[in-house]
Formats: C-alpha cells, structure tokens, sequence
C-alpha cells in the first residue's frame, strides 16, 4: 500500500475544457484532475491530496498520456488504454469496473447498467455509479462515457458537474445506443 510520504510529481497542461493536471509515481499514473477553474485552485486541491507532490516535466510515457489526453478533449479518437495507472489505493471492485470503462471507445456510450452486467452483477449500478463517482483516472477512465437508463445524462463528480461530462461527449461526438452523436440533428427535408 502506498504510504502519504511516497513520491509523486504533478504537470498542469492545457485542454479545449481548462487546464488539467496529472500526478504520476513510479508505479503509474496516479491521478488526473479536471479544471477547478483556476490554476491556484487546482494546485490547492493538489496540495491537500499530494502534499508531497513536486512540480515536474513529465518522462515520456506521462507525456504521451498527456499528449494523448489533450487530443481527445481536441476531438481526436485517441485510444488512452496504454496508460499505465497506479491502481494500489483502488478497491477491487472499482478496479473492476474501471477495466470495462476503459473499453469504451471515443464517441461511444454505455449505461451503469450495462457496466453491472458485464461485471455479471446485474443489480450493482448504483454501486457502479458511487465506483464512477470515485474515479481517480477520468479522461483515462472515460467515466463521463456512461450514462443513466434512457440515455439520461446520470451524474458527474467532476468540477463543473454534468456540464462538463455532456461538454466532453459533444467534443467527441457522443452516440448514444447507437444513435447519431448526441448533439447531432437532423437535417430537415428540402422543400424545393
């Protein structure tokens, strides 16, 4: 188990939603936080979860993570799987359930429900939605990927809410079940 005292380093960097920021250790990626709306605040929220935390460049395998990140929330179909994450402080069952959120692709969707299934545990979405909510990893994790039943937009614990999931699925050009991007429209019919 990591202890408090263990090295992490931090990068800021830049995205089409905010500044972003990733902790890595030598054991992985340990974190990746959304914008908190300014640069002071997100090196607070840094400060109190990695206080030992230093300001580094990142070797190569974080800033290819980085480099990946930046391109998706740009609209690129960037596959981040090749992350390597520190999953030490993660209980079993998010491990579990952040394995088959991974699998969701870029512009696709899934359901807390469908995550239940397919952990074969068909009553547990609630229990997948709180593991979501927990997510140390989103963007790696595609949390903002899974929806409520019915295609409703479900929750998102990040800093700026559902705002921000339903931002990052129309960058993508989120389907929903199948369907066109979720902000597509229709094109109505020509009359001439």
């Amino acid at each position: 188990m990591p202890t408090d005292s263990e090295t992490h380093a931090y990068s800021l960097f830049d995205t089409a939603v905010g500044q972003c920021a990733l902790v890595w250790n030598p054991h992985g990626i340990a974190a990746v936080r959304l914008p908190e709306g300014t640069a002071s605040r997100m090196l607070s929220r840094l400060q109190r979860e990695f206080a030992q935390a230093i300001n580094a460049a990142p070797p190569h395998d974080i800033q290819q993570a980085v480099d990946a990140m930046t391109a998706l929330l740009a609209g690129e179909a960037c596959d981040l799987r090749f992350c390597a994450l520190d999953l030490r402080r993660t209980p079993p069952f998010h491990q579990r359930v952040y394995a088959i959120t991974q699998e969701i692709l870029p512009g696709k969707t899934s359901t807390y429900g469908d995550i239940a299934a397919a952990l074969g545990e068909p009553g547990s979405a609630r229990a997948v939605g709180q593991a979501l909510g927990h997510n140390p990893f989103p963007i790696i994790v595609p949390c903002h990927r899974v929806l409520a039943a019915g295609a409703q937009s479900g929750g998102f614990s990040a800093p700026g809410g559902v705002s921000t999931k339903l931002r990052m699925l129309l960058i993508e050009g989120a389907e929903i079940g199948g369907a066109p991007g979720l902000f597509d429209r229709e094109t109505p019919p020509s009359t001439t």
